[in-house]
């Protein structure tokens, strides 16, 4: 018989906790509908070598209720994490919102797999470009590396959970926020400018039916200003991709106790 430790089970179940809670939650890792085998032995997995690299038996023996509040501190934490990786696909999800609201788009949408909801063709084209950059950049070994580094930070054991998290977490969405429109803010330009002018020329032209000609030409407009300005993606995802990854590290250590 194998002898284990007095509190190996309830640290494990704390690691487990947090690992679980932030692979759910995250892009990439926990995307897709229902909750899958391979997704089960993911979490179970990842715990377990975090675990045997950085864990330890519990001091002491929690109480049922003090445990609760460990396992809830824990959860909170893998969602901080996962909340914090979420702001790079909110920021790319605006854009492609505001694209899609104004070349009308937003009537043609389209069930997203990995989300179980409806999602324009403008946002899904968007959130694709933004899971092939993450998967590019190594952001879910990033992730993963930065939950190691928060069990580091933050071990298990313990009921605090600071509140500057919190903040640090809403001024990293304001700053995704404002990427995501400055993203989407040249083809919004444009197609600001077909509106006017098709507004113009329906007043000089009467005879014109603006709803055939207008939402023909935001559709083109929009369609051939997309083609243009992808070239200059890349380097908006790389400041994007930057900043989200410099964001996960202040998370890290916004959590530190």
């Amino acid at each position: 018989m194998f002898d284990i430790p007095p509190g190996t089970l309830e640290a494990f179940g704390l690691y487990l906790a947090r690992s679980s809670a932030l692979i759910v939650a995250a892009p990439l890792l926990g995307t897709g509908t229902g909750f899958a085998a391979w997704r089960i032995g993911l979490i179970v997995s990842v715990a377990f070598l975090l675990y045997s690299v950085s864990g330890h038996p519990l001091a002491t023996q929690p109480a049922s209720i003090e445990y609760g509040a460990l396992l809830l501190r824990e959860v909170l934490i893998g969602l901080f994490l996962a909340f914090v990786l979420q702001a790079v696909v909110v920021a790319i999800r605006v854009a492609g919102e505001s694209i899609g609201s104004e070349m009308g788009f937003n009537m043609a949408a389209q069930l997203d797999p990995t989300t179980n909801v409806q999602t324009p063709v403008i946002t899904q084209f968007h959130e694709i470009l933004v899971y092939i950059g993450l998967l590019a950049v190594d952001g879910h070994l990033r992730l993963l590396r930065a939950l190691e580094r928060s069990f580091q930070r933050a071990p298990v054991g313990e009921i605090a959970f600071p509140g500057d998290a919190a903040w640090m977490a809403l001024a990293l969405f304001q700053q995704m926020f404002v990427a995501g429109l400055t993203i989407a803010a040249p083809v919004l330009v444009l197609l600001v400018l077909t509106s006017i002018l098709i507004g113009l020329l329906t007043r000089m032209v009467p005879q014109i039916n603006v709803m055939d000609v207008g939402f023909t030409a935001r559709i083109a407009v929009g369609l051939v200003a997309l083609l243009v300005f992808a070239p200059f993606l890349a380097p908006a995802f790389d400041r994007l991709y930057s900043s989200l990854m410099n964001g996960l590290d202040r998370a890290v250590d916004a959590i530190a106790v």
